[in-house]
């Protein structure tokens, strides 16, 4: 029998709570309800983490002790009822009513009094609840990255905000081997489905309304990939020549990779590197819908593997892991698992990656370095400091119209009509 939806999503937020990514907790969660309900276990899921700054704030008064640790789903219970209630406007005895018969599916009875207790104090006392929240919480974002946000972007700081709180668009990468841009909207207008141009890629389009993929007409023969508009603009910043040899070093889930593939047909080769066997899976059925073909690697790229020969590669798209500030509003688990000390150990990781990497590149070749990062420390000054240390390496500053001028690249913020927040450098290797 198909699990209550709402318990579902409490058994999913509370594992975040716990730590776990949304990524690992979300996929087991969707497979134990009905098919009707996953689109509001999603919405539940999501809209909690997004706002969950919010609401633990109002939550914490709401309760006269904190929950113990092992009754994380009573907790997380009470956070997608009070999001229900605030944020996706539930008539409220339906809330309340949905929100406590789905303690009973967690097979906590005893929470019962305590969910509807709470849930109807909020209704009494939302105003002079919501006036005791700092400014952070108000904003639904923990403190140390909101202050971060207003040291670093104090002019964007609503912007970035308000982008982090929304569900992102959904938008496309053309395939430009099967057809034009035109020539997609055109199909798309045909089937009664709304969309624009990209600002930003001559390949992106973003849809009025999210569809599932299947919807999207010539989806699965390849016609069109879903990616942000800001990613988008990497395989154009790499700009692969005919004849030259790419490596993807941490390539999955593969969006960039088949975007190079697309642009530039006539490659003698695309190395798609990533750490992750499982990972790789996925970008090997990427490739294989858009009927594309790059050798497939496993591999670190602080310590490439042996069969990457010194100066072997033209150019090099090095998309590093990061802390994920950038795409909030796809991961928004990052505001709970987060924490502002982990920015050095990511610095560090990138720092290693940059150097594992380098030797891999031909002189004269070109190296794009990628985050989906807002914050310094990982961007321009990884690259000033692996710079300033290598003596064959110097730096270009793209001559574009888009995004943030830094010390070292450009940088693409969030916003709420546009793409994600994305860092690019380019650096070249002396001949």
């Amino acid at each position: 029998m198909p699990m209550d939806p709402r318990a579902a999503a409490a058994r999913a937020v509370g594992n975040v709570l716990g730590g776990q990514s949304l990524n690992r907790a979300l996929p087991s969660a969707l497979k134990k309800v009905g098919t009707r309900d996953r689109g509001l276990l999603q919405e539940l899921c999501y809209g909690s983490l997004r706002h969950s700054p919010w609401l633990q704030a109002v939550l914490e008064q709401l309760l006269d002790k904190p929950l113990r640790a092992k009754d994380m789903d009573v907790q997380a219970l009470l956070l997608c009822g009070l999001y229900q209630i605030e944020f996706m406007r539930t008539p409220e005895h339906a809330a309340v009513a949905a929100t406590v018969d789905a303690s009973k599916a967690l097979r906590k009875n005893w929470a019962r009094g305590l969910t509807n207790a709470v849930l109807r104090r909020f209704l009494r006392e939302r105003d002079a609840l919501v006036a005791e929240l700092d400014e952070a919480a108000s904003h639904s974002h923990p403190g140390w990255l909101y202050d971060k946000l207003a040291s670093q972007w104090p002019q964007q700081l609503q912007q970035i905000v308000t982008a982090n709180n929304q569900a992102p668009p959904m938008s496309l990468r053309v395939n430009e081997l099967r057809g034009s841009r035109d020539d997609y909207l055109a199909l798309l207008r045909g089937e009664g489905i709304e969309a624009r141009p990209g600002k930003l890629s001559p390949q992106g389009i973003t849809l009025d309304t999210p569809r599932d993929v299947l919807e999207l007409p010539g989806f699965t023969h390849g016609r069109a990939s879903v990616q942000d508009e800001a990613a988008q603009l990497a395989a154009t910043l790499l700009d692969a020549q005919p004849g030259e040899r790419v490596l993807d070093a941490c390539a999955a889930p593969g969006g960039k990779t088949c975007h190079i593939l697309e642009s530039q047909p006539a490659l003698a080769e695309l190395v798609a590197m990533d750490v992750d066997e499982q990972r790789l899976a996925r970008i090997a059925e990427n490739l294989d819908r858009l009927a594309l073909s790059a050798q497939l690697l496993c591999g670190d790229a602080s310590e490439p593997p042996a069969e990457l020969a010194p100066a072997s590669f033209d150019r090099i798209l090095l998309d590093v892991p990061c802390s994920a500030s950038g795409v909030i509003r796809r991961h928004p688990d990052v505001k709970l698992l987060r924490r502002g000390e982990d920015f050095a150990g990511m610095a560090k990781q990138q720092r290693q990656i940059l150097a594992g990497v380098w030797p891999l590149l031909k002189p004269g070749g070109s190296l794009l370095y990628v985050t989906c990062s807002i914050f310094d420390e990982e961007n321009s000054q990884v690259v000033q400091r692996f710079v300033d240390a290598t003596a064959d390496t110097r730096l270009h500053i793209p001559e574009v119209a888009w995004g943030e001028a830094t010390a070292c690249g450009r940088q693409l913020l969030p916003h709420p009509d546009g793409g994600d927040g994305l860092f690019y450098a380019l650096l070249h290797k002396s001949a």
